[in-house]
């Protein structure tokens, strides 16, 4: 009983030290001081937990092409607010808002908002609302 009650524990530090390692920081990746906009095509959306993603092919501020990597909330959140797994398609042409990964280089962004033009499909962050 003794060794099944020391197992029981190790295995619960192990599990969540894991998960305390895998969670990462908003503030470690993007730079909520500063704020961009990516006008592009999607090529894939992710609708899924902890964070929905698109891909975006998109220019930098510079006029080069990059695929963006952008993160939006959660599944069940997006999904309270009428965006499901099928309001996104690849190809669409979306413009977007948002935080800026620290290293340019990573092209990656925290979106704040979201228009898609050719129907008037919105979506941004309302006062108060944090990304998770």
């Amino acid at each position: 009983m003794k060794t099944k009650m020391t197992l029981t524990v190790i295995l619960t530090i192990v599990v969540s030290a894991i998960t305390v390692y895998a969670h990462h920081s908003v503030a470690a990746l993007y730079d909520a001081s500063k704020s961009i906009k990516i006008e592009g095509q999607i090529v894939s959306f992710t609708f899924r937990s902890p964070h929905s993603a698109l891909i975006v092919e998109a220019p930098d501020p510079q006029g080069a092409m990059h695929r963006w990597d952008v993160a939006w909330n959660a599944a069940r959140e997006l999904a309270q607010q009428n965006i499901t797994r099928e309001s996104l398609k690849a190809g669409d042409k979306v413009v977007i808002t948002g935080n800026p990964g620290r290293r340019s280089e990573d092209h990656i962004v925290r979106m704040i908002t979201f228009l898609r033009p050719a129907d008037g499909l919105t979506w941004g962050n309302r006062e108060g609302e944090t990304f998770r």
